[in-house]
Formats: C-alpha cells, sequence, structure tokens
C-alpha cells in the first residue's frame, strides 16, 4: 500500500524550493473548484500566488487529480481546475481523502486535506480566506438526548461550559456540525494564516473548541478576533501580538516545540474593503434564516450561505472575500520567509 508521501506529486519550481531550504507557502483550492465563479475563481488564485512571489516565498496550490496529490499547480492546471464540469470536483477533506485518491479527475482540496499534503511535504506555513469551525446550532437548543460517545471528538473539557462526558446532554436539535478543519489544526503542525473563521460560524464556540483541542489561535495587529468579512468582532483574541514580526517569533516557537498542533495565524481583511461588523452580521443572519427555512443542511450548507450573503450584500462580501484571501497570502508568504532565516 502506498503511503501520503508516495501520492504526491511535487511541481518542480515547488521542489526545488524545498530542497534548497527556500520558503513555500501552500494554498487550497476549494476556492477554485467552488468558492468562485470562472474566471474569477481562476483570477483569484492566480493574484494569491502572485502576492505570495511578492513577499518572497513559493507559492504551492494543493489539488487531487487522478489519485495523485499535486503540490504546486502549473497555469494550465489552474485553468483546467477552474473550467472543470459543475458537479465533477470533489472536495477533499480529511475524512474521504482516500476515496478522492481512488477516483480519476480533479479532486480541490479544503483546509484539512491542504494541511495534511503540506505537512507530508515538508511546507509549514498555509494561506486560506476563512477556517470551518462549529456552526450556529452544533449544540442545539431544545429539550436534551443522551450523549454515548462524543467526548473522544470534542474534548473532555466541553465547549463553552457544558460538559460532553458520558451521560450528558446535548439539545435535541443538535447537529453537530462541526469543521473537520478544527481536528486537523489540533493534529497537523502547520502554521494557517486567515482571516478568522468564517463569518457564517459560531466564534465563541469555535474558539473554544480550538483551545481544548490546544491549538493557539493568534490574532496580528489587535486585541480582538478578525471577523472574515469585517476587521473586528467584539469577541477578545486568545493571543494578540502586535506584528507580523512577532507572529513569526511566536510561531516558531510553537512549530519548534514539537507539540504535533497547528497554529491559527489571523490577519484582518484590508480596510479598504472590509464590511461594517453591523453590515456583515445583518446579512449573515438573514441568510441563515433563509437557510432555515429552505431546510439546506450539510455539505450543501456553507457555499449556499456564502453565495446568498453575496446576494444580500450585492456583491460586497465577494469583494472583501478576495481581498482577504489575496492579503493573507501575502501575509503567509512573508511569515513563511521570515522562518526560513530563523525567527524565533
Amino acid at each position: 500500500m502506498s503511503t501520503i508521501v508516495d501520492r504526491i506529486v511535487l511541481d518542480p519550481e515547488v521542489r526545488d524550493a524545498l530542497t534548497e531550504g527556500r520558503a513555500v507557502v501552500a494554498l487550497e483550492s476549494t476556492l477554485i473548484s467552488h468558492g468562485l465563479p470562472y474566471p474569477q475563481n481562476v483570477a483569484v488564485a492566480r493574484a494569491s500566488e502572485a502576492a505570495v512571489r511578492e513577499s518572497g516565498a513559493v507559492p504551492a496550490t494543493v489539488a487531487i487529480r487522478d489519485g495523485r496529490l499535486l503540490v504546486g499547480l502549473g497555469q494550465a492546471d489552474l485553468e483546467a481546475l477552474g473550467t472543470a464540469a459543475p458537479g465533477s470536483v470533489l472536495k477533499a477533506a480529511r475524512p474521504n481523502l482516500a476515496a478522492a485518491l481512488t477516483r480519476q479527475g480533479w479532486a480541490a482540496t479544503t483546509v484539512s486535506a491542504t494541511m495534511i499534503a503540506a505537512a507530508a511535504a515538508g511546507i509549514r506555513v498555509f494561506a486560506t480566506g476563512g477556517i470551518g469551525g462549529v456552526h450556529r446550532g452544533a449544540l442545539g437548543d431544545s429539550t436534551g438526548f443522551e450523549v454515548l460517545a462524543v467526548t473522544a471528538t470534542l474534548g473532555t473539557g466541553g465547549i463553552a461550559g457544558r460538559s460532553l462526558d458520558r451521560g450528558a446532554t446535548l439539545d435535541r436539535g443538535a447537529t453537530l456540525d462541526i469543521s473537520s478543519d478544527l481536528e486537523e489544526l489540533a493534529r497537523t503542525p502547520v502554521a494557517v494564516v486567515c482571516a478568522g473563521p468564517k463569518a457564517i460560524l459560531d466564534l465563541p464556540l469555535t474558539l473554544e473548541y480550538l483551545e481544548t483541542r490546544g491549538v493557539p489561535v493568534v490574532a496580528i495587529g489587535q486585541a480582538e478576533m478578525p471577523g472574515f468579512y469585517s476587521r473586528e468582532t467584539g469577541v477578545p483574541a486568545p493571543i494578540s501580538v502586535p506584528d507580523e514580526a512577532a507572529a513569526a517569533r511566536l510561531v516558531g516557537i510553537h512549530l519548534g516545540l514539537g507539540l504535533g498542533s497547528g497554529i491559527l495565524v489571523c490577519t484582518p481583511v484590508p480596510a479598504a474593503e472590509a464590511m461594517s461588523l453591523g453590515v456583515a452580521r445583518e446579512a449573515v443572519e438573514r441568510a441563515i434564516a433563509d437557510a432555515d427555512a429552505a431546510a439546506v443542511q450539510g455539505p450543501a450548507l456553507t457555499p449556499w450561505l456564502l453565495a446568498r450573503i453575496a446576494e444580500l450584500t450585492a456583491g460586497a462580501s465577494i469583494r472583501a472575500n478576495t481581498a482577504l484571501i489575496e492579503n493573507d497570502a501575502r501575509v503567509a508568504g512573508r511569515l513563511a520567509v521570515a522562518l526560513g532565516v530563523g525567527v524565533g
């Protein structure tokens, strides 16, 4: 049986950079296949790669094709993935990674699958737009039912003061819709740069989950968590550092300790394209209510909500989203370069 390393195909530029000890930044591919329409999807992917290069690092966009994990896509690959027939590209995460590697054609890597590929290839920094997390309603809000085997996933410390030990109760309406991104951060030692968890999530519960699983969460240049579409949330960041240099020192120490977990580095969306917190919250709340009314749930929920928020904000959310994706790539590039010269 082949290992994950056997399945990896390194782009020549990425291979040379890793061999020579130069900075490399991993980039996910679901924004190309599922996040934005063509040609905007390919344009944003190319802009992200350019931002990494401007920072002095080498970009490595990750995707799966015909049973191989491609670490670094050429221009023709980006175009092929971006124009693939609707519904033909699988979203690959840890739970279905093996299935994605058994099929022909394209699969795009989510946060968890990209982290796995990056770690296997020896890449320490990964940039994405926003991570997944605990969805609103994951713990429900009505009559309880017995929990028999949840602590292995959610941690014995519970979430937000709610015990999840054997025999405890969760609300009957609980979905337990929690992204595998969080577990990947707990088990894979990669620094993930983003603009915060996606705005559609329950931010306090997401932070509580990450704390329980031993994942440091760091905000750059502000005391509160960035809000994805907005620069603020009103929620204090678990750790705050004044600038990117301080973030690089912290990342270097964390990864150097060998604790086994990743670290989440959050940088706010550029001010020029940021939405106000009030406008963003209103759109998110309306979209969530609409999703409930339409009975949208499971894997279809996140793309449905993001599309609905774009409608409600007349495209402002898309402008913020594309700006933060490019900015995250730029910050990740600078972070990777700093780590390469021994910061920490």
